[in-house]
């Protein structure tokens, strides 16, 4: 037997009265009124009951109505709003009877006997808030205030709760031109209800146009927060969340020129090297960037730093390296002269979703030649590029793990190749690059922070962290590619992940599907 419903901090399942308005604004306002409700919320368990729209008390014929609910038997519990006294069931059903028919009614655009509905149900139970509200808009609609003002305070007397009556009743106040208990109102919607987008939405607007622009971009930047991404991302939502986000970077550009006058004397006393990390968090503050964040695919190693790119200078053994540029450059040359076989890197299996690599999978616009492939040193090759293989081997801490690692090769774009922005296997490592040849337009990105390759000098990241690269140049660019372990790693914890990773490998078998670790 279908009941009345409403969770516990009085959220109902009933539209309003007036019929479907089609124009652009209504559509608009339409979204904007379901965030009043849990629909606002990602994943909400209510979304499919709460879909009525409040504040200009449009219809979305699109959403499952209550009626429809009942008979699908879906969200159909229709339980009483908090305040209210319980009735038997007879009474119970009545009611629920008169919402449902007045709500169908209304959807038909016959608002006459709609309200004649709901008119029935407030003579059964005299402050029926469901019931008062969708009069309420009854009466807003057609223009009369002050009714719509006292059906909503009855309401929200009625069931304090009730998200959406206040936030109707912020509505009226405001076209009533009493913006101080229009804010109240949404205040109250808020309080009731603090993840619904909708009110901060209402709310930002009551700021902007009391000119409280700092408080209005907080407003806007909650209602962004619990928006989820499919209203976000609406056609008919374009204009409102631009504007949303515009308000929010002017407020955090004047932040930041605000905190740059506060510490820019104590910024000045020290070296780039030593604001690193302070310019960084301030550029995140003032949403210059997001935070780098390491997100390992298969093996994650806890209580490592995110740190996107290392300075090379951190590390004793780099220069060695570095010293053996011309060496491998001139072997890269006699590769490319010979036409030796770059072969595609991305190698994915069948069943396996592709995600950013879908363009590059089995395609040599990628291409690797191989001096270590899953630990195995390819000999052919390694005798082709001796002082490459050598540098390596002398002196860069690269990880040994058997049957995984070594994995090392000179890593070739082609003109106009873009490697999508993607995370790695495991944190335990840095991968580095040696930059060999690097025309115009080239770059790595990693966690926001965009680095151009210079020849002969290593460029060491963690690829945990979301990161791409590209070359949008018309000629080949290569780097030689190879991983040493993490800095922070002591000898014991370098021994427990190779023991772990050959543990996976054989505990999974022939059918491991970890990838590359």
């Amino acid at each position: 037997m279908p009941h009345r419903s409403a969770t516990c901090s009085g959220r109902v399942a009933w539209r309003s009265s007036r019929p479907r308005d089609c124009s652009d604004r209504s559509r608009c306002q339409a979204i904007v009124e379901r965030g009043l409700l849990r629909l606002g919320r990602a994943g909400s368990p209510r979304s499919k009951l709460a879909n009525t729209a409040s504040l200009a008390g449009g219809v979305d014929r699109a959403s499952p109505s209550p009626a429809r609910n009942a008979t699908m038997g879906e969200n159909a519990d229709l339980q009483r709003l908090p305040g209210q006294h319980p009735m038997n069931a007879n009474t119970d059903s009545m009611i629920s009877r008169l919402m449902i028919e007045g709500d169908q009614l209304a959807q038909r655009g016959q608002a006459v006997s709609a309200a004649v509905c709901w008119q029935k149900v407030l003579e059964i139970e005299a402050d029926f808030p469901p019931a008062l509200n969708n009069l309420a808009m009854q009466a807003m609609h057609r223009g009369d205030l002050s009714m719509a003002r006292d059906l909503l305070q009855r309401a929200v007397r009625a069931a304090p709760d009730y998200t959406m009556a206040h936030a109707n009743l912020s509505r009226v106040h405001s076209e009533l031109g009493d913006p101080e208990s229009a804010l109240l109102a949404i205040d109250s919607a808020i309080k009731a209800d603090p993840v619904a987008w909708g009110p901060h939405i209402e709310k930002a607007r009551l700021l902007e146009a009391k000119h409280q622009h700092r408080a209005a971009a907080a407003s806007y930047g909650r209602a962004l927060a619990y928006m989820p991404e499919a209203v976000q991302q609406a056609p008919e939502m374009k204009q409102l969340v631009d504007h949303a986000r515009s308000v929010q970077v002017q407020n955090q550009s004047e932040l930041r020129q605000f905190l740059l006058g506060r510490i820019g004397g104590l910024m000045r006393t020290g070296t780039p090297r030593q604001l690193e990390r302070f310019e960084h968090s301030l550029d995140v503050l003032t949403g210059r960037r997001d935070m780098a964040l390491s997100k390992p695919q298969t093996l994650p190693f806890a209580r490592l730093p995110s740190i996107p790119i290392f300075h090379r200078e951190d590390f004793e053994w780099a220069p060695a390296v570095e010293a053996a540029f011309p060496a491998m450059l001139q072997e890269l040359q006699s590769l490319l002269e010979e036409q030796a076989e770059f072969v595609p890197y991305v190698q994915m299996p069948d069943d396996e979703p592709k995600g950013p690599f879908e363009p590059l999978n089995n395609n040599a616009d990628w291409g690797a030649y191989y001096f270590w492939d899953s630990g195995k040193l390819i000999e052919e090759h390694a005798a082709r590029c001796p002082r490459t293989v050598a540098a390596l081997v002398e002196n860069a801490p690269m990880c040994m793990v058997p049957g995984r690692a070594p994995v090392t090769f000179f890593s070739a774009l082609k003109p106009g190749t873009h490697i999508g922005a993607h995370n790695g296997a495991t944190n335990s490592r840095l991968t580095v690059h040696m930059p060999l040849i690097i025309p115009p337009d080239c770059a790595l990105r990693v966690g926001g922070e965009t680095h151009v390759w210079k020849p002969g000098e290593l460029v060491l990241f963690d690829d945990t962290i979301l990161h791409e690269a590209w070359n949008y140049s018309d000629r080949l660019r290569v780097v030689l590619i190879f991983d040493v372990w993490h800095p922070m790693l002591t000898l014991l914890e370098r021994e427990l992940v190779c023991e772990t990773i050959q543990g996976i490998l054989d505990y999974n078998g022939s059918s491991d599907a970890s990838g590359e670790l």
